[in-house]
């Protein structure tokens, strides 16, 4: 076969490869959230819903006497009407880790994981669980490329991760390891089960040495399909923090790239919706208040446009918060997110939900960040989220009464 002949053929090789990798979960009433068109669904019905951060959960969990931490972020969730919780699925390396070397995982960690899907199945929590972190804390991807350099293998960086044949097996591995676990609660093989809502390949993935974004584009394609031939019955997100690539970076905060795109990454057909972050107190910290909620305005309406109108998929604000413990501007960081969500979602637009950054519970002040929400200590915030949290989950039922009328 000539090489001619080979560049020819590609584009139908790649659109087979697409095909037999792509699998939507639908709307079926089984439990599972799935797509429609623009929208989540749940038990055929549209799903909008709010949320929050919580991604301790596991590492709490995994103490059997500090559990009760986790069921209380659960019940104290559900009491403020929050329906999402996203939470890591990894710990890579060091002390207490979930994964102490490649494919060597530790039995008491897992076992807390197993803890926080029974306990969100208990509660009725959809849970987004995360596979990897872009940064170092709990190992990250610079753990991953560590490892194969203890094994011999010559790394550019920590950006060798989205390209080495070793870094990359040794992440599948992962992959597979977690979407086939066993419950030891509820005996349920984690891809069986609808408590979880969506897999996240990376928390927040860049590649600052490929600005033109080929290699995160590569290693999404490569890894959404991977896992969706594992796992059929869940969404898939990638985890991106919602930057735009070279051609629209005046876009972005500062107009930086990142090595990522908002568009072209979450048109990969085994991506099943996109989501954004938002910190315009770390990304603009010359500007003032109203200058970084201006930004914010902005962020928040151009990734709804591109979501309904160009990816034509639904789309999460799966991690947003400030610093600022004015709490009147922290309320109006929040008020914005929240009333640019509900304006999507009341005319069954992309917009699906908002997740806050961070849950935490009484006793935990080693996790604090400046970004924490305790539930139970009464406050303006706490009450603006209990009010989104209402009024996102009265939509779906406005929403189907007009299809009807």
């Amino acid at each position: 076969m000539t090489n001619y002949t080979l560049l020819y053929l590609f584009p139908f090789f790649l659109l087979i490869q697409q095909q037999r990798c792509l699998q939507l979960p639908s709307a079926l009433d089984d439990g599972f959230v799935g797509i429609n068109g623009v929208q989540l669904t749940l038990n055929g019905a549209p799903f909008y819903a709010n949320g929050f951060n919580a991604y301790w959960l596991m590492d709490v969990a995994s103490n059997p006497f500090q559990r009760s931490k986790v069921t209380s972020a659960f019940q104290e969730a559900v009491s403020s009407s929050l329906m999402i919780a996203r939470t890591w699925a990894f710990s890579d390396g060091g002390s207490n880790a979930l994964q102490s070397s490649p494919g060597v995982y530790n039995e008491k960690m897992f076992q807390g994981l197993d803890f926080v899907i029974s306990e969100g199945g208990k509660f009725g929590v959809k849970l987004i669980l995360s596979l990897v972190n872009n940064f170092n804390d709990y190992g990250g991807k610079s753990q991953y490329v560590q490892w194969a350099k203890e094994r011999g293998e010559q790394m550019q960086n920590e950006d060798s991760f989205f390209t080495n044949p070793m870094v990359k097996r040794f992440y599948k591995n992962h992959i597979k390891t977690v979407l086939t676990r066993k419950n030891t609660i509820t005996g349920v093989v984690y891809k069986d089960d609808p408590t979880i809502m969506a897999w996240e390949l990376m928390n927040e993935p860049r590649c600052s040495s490929d600005a033109s974004g080929v290699t995160i584009q590569n290693w999404i394609s490569e890894m959404a399909c991977y896992l969706k031939s594992i796992d059929g019955n869940h969404l898939l997100e990638v985890g991106l923090e919602g930057f735009y690539g070279a051609s629209s970076s005046q876009k972005n905060p500062n107009n930086s790239p990142h090595g990522t795109d908002f568009i072209t990454n979450n048109q990969i057909p085994s991506v099943d919706f996109a989501t954004v972050h938002s910190y315009p107190d770390q990304w603009l910290s010359n500007r003032n208040h109203f200058g970084q909620l201006d930004f914010l305005q902005q962020w928040i309406y151009d990734h709804i446009e591109d979501a309904q109108e160009v990816l034509q998929k639904p789309v999460i604000f799966a991690e947003f918060g400030t610093s600022d413990y004015n709490v009147s501007q922290k309320n109006e960081l929040y008020n914005v997110v929240y009333s640019s969500i509900y304006r999507s979602a009341r005319i069954g637009g992309v917009a699906a939900g908002g997740l806050f950054w961070q849950q935490l519970v009484q006793g935990m002040d080693s996790y604090k960040d400046g970004y924490e929400v305790i539930l139970t200590e009464p406050s303006s915030t706490v009450r603006l989220i209990a009010q989104q949290s209402k009024r996102l989950s009265v939509t779906p039922r406005r929403f189907l009464s007009k299809k009807k009328t």
